[in-house]
């Protein structure tokens, strides 16, 4: 009965009339994401009368109401089919100034146009696979690029900007053509992360390296989610980044990493949004050349070096290992290194271990980025170590036992997922310099068996990779109990089913064997 009543005044009525039947019917059917099949037909002829009166000269307001209903309709993929032609999306285009090179998006009464077009060609690209075609015909990944050019640092249009990269993120992600072309032809990698630099305002004080104002304000909603659109469209095009060829590569890798290395340090509008943001940083370092991750630590300055100077001296005598790492006004320092993003990505990791599910999708990335940065940079490597292996003082309780970071991670070792089993048990073996004596120090030999059989390495040794000969000291509890300490102690089933000591139970059988000789 909408569609139809909807249908006739498209057809018929004048822009004020069509204007006001299509605001009751979007406003009615704002949330509808399932529609009636009873009525796909009248959908479809509706949507075709509204691409009739886009084309005409009729007032903003309807325009948008227009394109309102056009985007609840383009949910229902049926509908689409017979209304994704090449002349509508030409008009959606034209409408979203996708089409003018010179236009520089000074009439603000048409923003709202513009964001209402852009949503519309985000649900048709996605729903139907003949839209997705014709963006490749209408090069419309190159449009996007011109206008997110002419978006550059106008936080007043931030919804433009907001869809126009939501759009690149579906085209990039639908098409790997498309990701190659926003690499090297549109330039997509500087032109996306300045769209970054702006969101995050970021002012430079190095290189790769930014001011970051601890007591500043959180990012507000829109500044957030462009950013979140910014790093899944990044994602895409960089997602076969592995090798660095071109100095001029190197470079814009870590002028990104040093932007992402900010995004760490700030937080969204809610702590949801923060972990969002973090989580999608995350995904995309994991797609940086690993040689370029050195700039998520930076040395301190001069004052600051003063600072921590300051805050070691301080300590008692007897805290050797922990004057190592100190705290001063919010950052972390380790070694004369701002250690701030690395601190965050371990809390990150710790929060995604201890929601306790999805870890293959939410946990393995943030660690896996861990273990490429321990491996690869010294300073990371042992500023980890200090934090998630500190000296052992508990010798009394199993090593999966406890709340420390070190426990959640052992008991990641023996997990049902294999993925995440070797992904957790790959980032202690590496903390440890792929010491097999230092790996089971920390873990106990029962959970590391996986990863030692796994590399041939269950007699002992270390693994391929070479680390410095810097010095693991043992605490004297440590000391103490190590030659009390029973690595490996051969198990056998009783035959009641239990598990005992393998000789116990060799003697077992044998008095069951005696007695069952004397009956016969």
């Amino acid at each position: 009965m909408d569609e139809e009543r909807a249908l006739y005044i498209v057809r018929a009525g004048e822009a004020g009339a069509i204007e006001r039947v299509l605001r009751d019917y979007s406003d009615k059917h704002r949330a509808t994401f399932k529609f009636e099949s009873t009525d796909e037909d009248k959908r479809k002829k509706l949507c075709e009368g509204i691409f009739k009166v886009l084309i005409k000269d009729i007032p903003t307001t309807c325009q948008v109401s227009c394109l309102e209903v056009l985007r609840i309709l383009s949910r229902d993929k049926k509908v689409l089919v017979p209304v994704t032609t090449k002349e509508n999306m030409q008009i959606l285009l034209r409408l979203a100034k996708l089409n003018e090179l010179d236009d520089s998006l000074e009439k603000v009464s048409e923003f709202p146009v513009i964001v209402e077009s852009l949503k519309c060609l985000c649900n048709i690209v996605f729903n139907s696979q003949m839209a997705q075609q014709l963006s490749l015909e209408l090069n419309l990944a190159a449009k996007l690029c011109n206008l997110l050019r002419k978006c550059k640092d106008r936080k007043f249009i931030n919804d433009i900007k907001c869809f126009d990269l939501r759009l690149l993120f579906l085209l990039s992600l639908l098409h790997t053509d498309i990701r190659s072309q926003l690499r090297y032809e549109l330039q997509g990698l500087p032109l996306l992360t300045q769209i970054l630099e702006s969101a995050f305002s970021i002012k430079w004080t190095d290189e790769y390296e930014s001011a970051i104002d601890h007591n500043g304000p959180p990012l507000s909603p829109q500044e957030t989610d462009c950013a979140i659109e910014a790093l899944k469209a990044l994602f895409n095009v960089t997602v076969d980044s592995w090798k660095v060829h071109k100095e001029s590569d190197s470079h814009q890798f870590r002028v990104m990493a040093a932007v992402l290395r900010h995004c760490l340090l700030i937080v969204g509008p809610t702590e949801d949004k923060t972990e969002e943001l973090h989580s999608n940083a995350v995904n995309l370092l994991s797609n940086v050349p690993v040689s370029c991750l050195d700039v998520l630590i930076c040395p301190l300055t001069h004052e600051e070096t003063a600072q921590e100077a300051t805050t070691v001296d301080e300590l008692p005598s007897n805290k050797t290992a922990e004057k190592e790492t100190v705290l001063k006004n919010n950052t972390m320092v380790y070694n004369g290194m701002n250690m701030e993003a690395i601190h965050v990505l371990l809390n990150f990791m710790e929060k995604r271990i201890d929601k306790g599910s999805s870890y293959r999708e939410g946990l393995t990335p943030v660690l896996s980025l861990l273990t490429e940065c321990s491996r690869a940079h010294r300073n990371i490597r042992k500023f980890l170590k200090d934090q998630v292996l500190p000296p052992l003082r508990d010798v009394t309780n199993r090593p999966e036992v406890g709340s420390t970071v070190r426990n959640k991670l052992v008991r990641l070792m023996t997990h049902v997922d294999l993925g995440v089993k070797q992904i957790a048990a790959e980032f202690l073996f590496v903390l440890c310099k792929e010491r097999v004596d230092s790996l089971l120090k920390y873990t106990g030999y029962g959970n590391a068996a996986g990863l030692l059989a796994a590399r041939g390495l269950l007699a002992g040794g270390r693994g391929d990779n070479w680390y410095s000969e810097d010095e693991d000291t043992d605490t004297e509890e440590y000391k103490n109990a190590k030659p009390k300490e029973e690595l490996l102690k051969p198990m056998g089933l009783k035959p009641d089913g239990t598990i005992t000591p393998l000789e116990e139970a060799l003697n077992q059988y044998s008095v069951i064997e005696e007695t069952s000789s004397d009956t016969d």
